[in-house]
């Protein structure tokens, strides 16, 4: 079960910095890039199980301590790339968790199999039918 946005916010620390990009002067001075730091061991939220799935699924992204890192820098204020980050880190966490079923294989229907095999002959009847005869 995926917990509330409060509950994520409490366990979630924060690091922002200056951006490049876009926005001019403004790039200079204001530290509008926010670095979004959860650590999946210290969420008392998950079960045992859906940590380890959660690692297993974001295992690539993860830094050497175990902590998942969300940067976004889009926009010039501090407050949109941090409603960003928190959504971006909700989306994943959405798809991390969710298990996608087995597929079943099925069997190719006899129909099926008898009417591409009638195709067969009739295509080899007709190259067949193509041969000159030599007398």
């Amino acid at each position: 079960m995926l917990p509330t946005r409060e509950e994520i916010l409490r366990s979630v620390t924060f690091k922002t910095s200056r951006s490049g990009g876009k926005g001019g002067q403004n790039v200079n001075k204001v530290s509008s890039k926010v670095e979004l730091i959860f650590n999946i061991d210290a969420f008392e939220h998950f079960s045992d199980e859906e940590k380890t799935l959660l690692k297993e699924k974001l295992e690539n992204r993860l830094d050497s301590e175990g902590l998942l890192h969300i940067v976004s820098q889009e926009d010039r204020s501090q407050l949109l790339n941090k409603e960003k980050t928190i959504a971006k880190l909700i989306d994943l966490l959405k798809r991390s968790l969710t298990v996608q079923k087995k597929r079943k294989p099925t069997k190719i229907p006899k129909g099926i199999i008898e009417k591409r095999l009638k195709n067969k002959a009739s295509t080899a009847e007709k190259k067949k039918n193509r041969k000159v005869i030599d007398f």
